[in-house]
């Protein structure tokens, strides 16, 4: 496994992230900041945290399950 980017995961993840990107697009005008702000930062904070885990991995199977 030689890239995070490669993961079936996080390739649906930043998918997925780009997806809500565009749908908040057309929220209303008073929720552009708030909510609009708050959701676009939780659905990236997924591919973030697959990264971030990815480079902390000790072992060769960490990404693999039993």
């Amino acid at each position: 496994m030689g890239n995070f980017k490669e993961l079936p995961a996080y390739k649906k993840g930043y998918e997925l992230a780009m997806e809500i990107f565009n749908l908040t697009k057309i929220f209303p005008a008073e929720e552009k900041y708030s909510l609009v702000d708050q959701v676009r930062r939780s659905s990236r904070s997924v591919c973030t945290n697959m990264a971030e885990a990815f480079f902390q991995r000790r072992y060769k199977d960490y990404f693999t399950s039993n």
